[in-house]
């Protein structure tokens, strides 16, 4: 007996309900979602369009973000109260949802959290010079962290007249440069801190509401 148009009848079913599952559904329920301009129902969050847009230094960012794995490490993604800590942790004030991502291109999710998550980083910690320095010599900041060190994100050059206003400061004994040099940030790193920096979810949403 033939059982040919059985198999292939059966094979087409299932690749059939695995793209309804997985690629229709999720497009219908959240494929038409779009930043809610001048939300009357908000309170004030000091955004007109929220998420808001990124400027093109974070947006650079995000590519260096990804080339350099910090996906691996780090994500980006606050769970519920029910089903974690990431709230008590101070990683946000609210879980994230689906409108959170819909301005990247990219969404940096992750599968590990060696590091802490990142979703609300730009919240938690806006001074763009720790970010450089924990970039450039992380044990400065954190000292067990596992974190490894960018340095070849900064540049280490003679100092010409005075010193560059962006030039990494107190740095520990093997971190720092040599007498008369300094260390600036390339503008790969500018665009990275730009990116992490730009990471705020801060604000509410009709879909949840922030306590903020």
């Amino acid at each position: 007996m033939n059982k040919l148009p059985t198999l292939f009848v059966g094979m087409f079913c299932t690749f059939a309900f695995a793209w309804l599952g997985l690629v229709l559904a999720p497009w219908s329920q959240f494929g038409q979602l779009e930043p809610i301009e001048n939300p009357s129902e908000l309170p004030a969050i000091g955004e007109e369009i929220v998420p808001p847009p990124v400027s093109g230094s974070a947006q650079a960012g995000m590519y260096v973000y990804a080339a350099n794995g910090c996906i691996y490490c780090h994500t980006q993604q606050v769970r519920p109260e029910r089903q974690g800590s990431d709230i008590k942790r101070g990683w946000g004030t609210r879980r994230t949802v689906p409108r959170d991502y819909i301005r990247e291109k990219r969404v940096f999710l992750g599968t590990m959290r060696t590091g802490p998550d990142l979703t609300n980083a730009g919240v938690r910690l806006p001074d763009a010079a720790w970010h450089h320095k924990h970039l450039y010599a992380p044990r400065a900041i954190v000292p067990w962290s596992t974190m490894p060190a960018y340095r070849f994100l900064y540049e280490v050059r003679e100092i010409q007249g005075q010193p560059s206003p962006d030039a990494l400061t107190d740095l520990p004994e093997g971190a720092a440069p040599p007498q008369g040099y300094e260390i600036v940030p390339t503008q790969e790193a500018r665009d990275l801190v730009a990116y992490l920096l730009s990471l705020k979810r801060q604000y509410p949403l009709p879909e949840v509401p922030s306590d903020l």
